[in-house]
């Protein structure tokens, strides 16, 4: 299999690598994360919300490769719900304004330490799940402050393909990526 290289590994600098390599859980946020952040209702009240195909490859491979994930959000969802069980998602926490707590409660029935949790999240009631986590990430449109304190803002913008660059840190930095991408890379037979 010819090996990969991701076209973000030479601007990943060592020390975010290092913090990518332990990673054993990785949550995130739904709204300016997993999507664009914006909101949008039907007449009936219907609610309207776009995932990025990209993120949810990213997520069942870091699934495949052994890591858990995790979506913690501030909503109430059917459409969180429905697209996380779409992808297999076991550990969702919806309504939950204190990211850190349910994050600590999340981790408190496993065995990983806060040097192992990846947490992506975009404003404040993000940002101490993001402090308390080994690898706090965010995106480029999310609040200033969680940009500061976060260890890794991606170039792509929440819904926009910035979860699977996460993911992709996540893997590289773990030697993981190219196993990950394999089947996509075998020769016709």
């Amino acid at each position: 299999m010819p090996e990969t290289t991701h076209p973000m590994a030479d601007l990943w600098p060592e020390a975010l690598k290092k913090k990518a390599a332990p990673i054993r859980l990785a949550a995130f946020d739904v709204d300016g994360i997993m999507s664009n952040g914006r909101l949008y209702f039907s007449a009936t009240g219907d609610e309207l919300k776009g995932f990025n195909i990209l993120d949810g490859l990213g997520l069942k491979q870091l699934m495949a490769a052994g890591i858990t994930v995790a979506v913690i959000t501030g909503r109430r969802s059917a459409l969180t719900e429905k697209r996380m069980n779409d992808l297999g998602i076991t550990h969702l926490m919806q309504g939950r304004e204190d990211k850190k707590v349910a994050l600590q409660e999340l981790v408190s029935t496993m065995d990983v330490l806060p040097e192992q949790i990846a947490y992506m999240g975009d404003d404040l009631p993000d940002l101490p799940a993001i402090r308390f986590a080994g690898l706090g990430i965010t995106v480029p449109n999310g609040y200033w402050l969680a940009q500061k304190h976060a260890d890794y803002c991606t170039r792509a913008a929440g819904g926009e393909g910035a979860v699977r660059e996460a993911c992709d840190l996540i893997l590289a930095s773990q030697n993981k990526l190219d196993e990950a991408l394999a089947k996509y890379l075998e020769p016709d037979a």
